[in-house]
């Protein structure tokens, strides 16, 4: 097949939209449009994109505006289709709203904005985001959010361990899972999810902030990759 059609939604208050759309083109070399959040069809994509930044301002809860967009309803069919979804820090936000991902994001321990780098594992590399990591691979990526803290009741937290829907989790620079390495108090250090069917991604690290040597880390680069080789494979 040819390249692979990446479409980065825009929301208002969208700010991430710039670095992914820049990734997607210069970096990994496919192709990418913006999509404005009043458009509905996303039929042309292969794999979809929900960037960083504060959609509707946050007002009411991070989300849950951005939920109400046209757009989410074209995300909604594309992914029952099993195209690829990726949310992205608020990305990750407007899925877990729109119920394309359990679970809640709430405001940090601290009641803090967060913004530095910080240490993942990767827990399962058997999916169309992780496929080119290690299992237990640690990564180094940056956060920048205020709710970013993941909550999900005993039983559902009980079935994303069991289905291995944790792709990533906080850890120190060893991999170790120790409170001090829990930037925002997450759940079971949970950072990143995806859903039963495996083909919708959520996390809080932004990996398009570090797809770059210049950028001082390029672990995000290969979620990416990833996303791109599956679809290519599928094709």
């Amino acid at each position: 097949m040819g390249k692979v059609k990446f479409a980065v939604v825009v929301f208002p208050g969208t700010n991430c939209d710039m670095d992914c759309y820049y990734v997607v083109k210069e970096v990994l070399g496919e192709e990418a449009d913006y999509v404005w959040h009043r458009e509905e069809d996303l039929s042309p994509y292969h794999c979809i994109i929900l960037p960083g930044g504060f959609s509707y301002g946050d007002y009411l809860r991070t989300g849950a505006i951005a939920k109400l967009s046209p757009v989410m309803e074209g995300v909604r069919r594309e992914a029952e289709k099993g195209k690829l979804v990726i949310g992205i820090c608020n990305g990750f936000q407007i899925l877990v709203e729109a119920g394309l991902l359990p679970g809640a994001l709430l405001k940090n321990t601290n009641l803090r904005f967060l913004c530095k780098f910080v240490h993942l594992r990767v827990e399962n590399n058997q999916t169309p985001f992780t496929h080119l990591y290690k299992e237990g691979e640690v990564l180094r990526m940056p956060i920048a959010h205020y709710e970013g803290r993941y909550f999900a009741p005993p039983p559902l937290l009980q079935s994303l361990e069991k289905n291995k829907q944790v792709l990533l989790r906080y850890s120190d620079p060893e991999g170790k899972l120790k409170e001090e390495a829990n930037p925002n108090g997450s759940l079971n250090f949970i950072a990143g999810i995806v859903n039963e069917k495996g083909n919708v991604f959520g996390l809080m690290p932004h990996p398009e902030r570090c797809s770059e040597e210049v950028l001082s880390s390029e672990d995000g680069f290969r979620i990416f990759k990833s996303m791109a080789d599956w679809m290519k494979a599928q094709l």
